[in-house]
């Protein structure tokens, strides 16, 4: 079972700067970090990540010899952990009613064989700043009246089982949640229709000159 050590801040930079510490020190795979709150919680693209105290899940697993679609397991582990119907944005973003519930971040040094998975999971937070206001969703605004600890533990409980299913098996538990699929996308090069992903995890986009995949990038929904 994963989640054992666990190390608990009340306060923190970041969990996963704390859990990349631990993992380069020789943490085993499953050490969990989580905080009531963090000063310099970080998304994907830099971005920063917000949450009054002891109103998310947040928390970073040490994963040790991490799969290549270790980001997309993450996703599915997420949305199979709660009580109601999620969709994924590609790559990880865990989405209700096209709002966004969660974000993953996977960091590490596969050259040394590990990584970590961060996940905030927005729980009981009820109001948003204004710039996401319109984007950003939790849990209790979903109508789900729980606690962070409720969730931390099945979301540990759905990794556990998901850091370790055939990749085949991962990446139909993810096509199922699709959230782009035949939708208009846009990314910083270019625009066309999402077609799902290959086997990699990397994102089929259908454009005028043939079908492309994108292996990393920020992609906008435009329909």
């Amino acid at each position: 079972m994963i989640g054992v050590p666990r190390v608990h801040w009340r306060l923190t930079d970041s969990t996963n700067e704390r859990a990349k510490v631990l993992a380069a020190a020789g943490a085993p795979h499953g050490t969990l970090v989580t905080a009531d709150e963090q000063s310099s919680g970080r998304g994907r693209q830099g971005r920063v990540w917000t949450a009054p105290p002891r109103s998310a899940v947040l928390m970073s697993l040490v994963v040790r010899d991490p799969s290549e679609i270790l980001p997309l397991m993450a996703a599915v582990a997420v949305c199979d952990a709660l009580p109601t119907d999620c969709a994924i944005k590609w790559p990880n973003d865990v989405w209700i009613d096209r709002r966004k519930l969660a974000g993953i971040l996977v960091e590490g040094r596969p050259q040394q064989g590990w990584a970590v998975v961060g996940v905030g999971l927005n729980v009981a937070t009820t109001e948003f700043p204004e710039g996401l206001r319109g984007s950003a969703t939790s849990l209790r605004l979903a109508g789900i009246d729980t606690d962070p600890d409720a969730v931390l533990d099945a979301v540990l409980v759905s990794l556990d089982r998901w850091l370790r299913a055939p990749p085949a098996v991962v990446l139909e538990a993810w096509s199922e949640r699709d959230a782009l699929r035949a939708e208009r996308v846009r990314w910083a090069d270019g625009e066309g229709i999402a077609a799902g992903i290959d086997d990699s995890g990397g994102l089929l986009v259908d454009t005028e000159k043939g079908q492309i995949t994108l292996e990393a990038g920020e992609i906008h929904l435009l329909s």
